[in-house]
């Protein structure tokens, strides 16, 4: 069984940063061999990708709306993935989910492939 719990949302004015965490519980398979990834879902939308991770950490996806302002990045030593987002603009405003793909070796973009998933945790960026 695996869990992810998310942490770090919040409000944040616009131009500012969050930090969003998410820890991995996980009996029998090991962390390092879970492809991760970040989506969001805002109010009436589809939930889309934002970031996604390889095992290793050295191959990375970034959705276009996101480049250059989010990092996504792992420590599989510590079981956790993490969302570095800095410069947010208002229409960042959304429910951000973590997500594991156990069964992929190379990275994954889409939610179908993803098999385990956070609770979510609010991110609302005011302007």
């Amino acid at each position: 069984q695996v869990q992810l719990v998310e942490s770090g949302g919040g409000l944040v004015q616009a131009g500012g940063s969050l930090r969003l965490s998410c820890a991995c519980a996980a009996s029998g398979r090991i962390f390092s061999t879970y492809v991760m990834g970040w989506f969001r879902q805002a109010p009436g939308k589809e939930r889309d990708p934002v970031a996604t991770i390889s095992l290793s950490g050295y191959t990375t996806y970034y959705a276009d709306s996101v480049k250059g302002r989010f990092t996504i990045s792992r420590d599989n030593a510590k079981n956790t993935v993490y969302l570095q987002m800095n410069s947010l603009k208002p229409e960042d405003t959304a429910v951000y989910y973590c997500a594991a793909d156990r069964f992929s070796r190379g990275i994954t973009t889409t939610a179908a492939a993803y098999d385990t998933w956070g609770q979510g945790t609010q991110v609302t960026v005011s302007s």
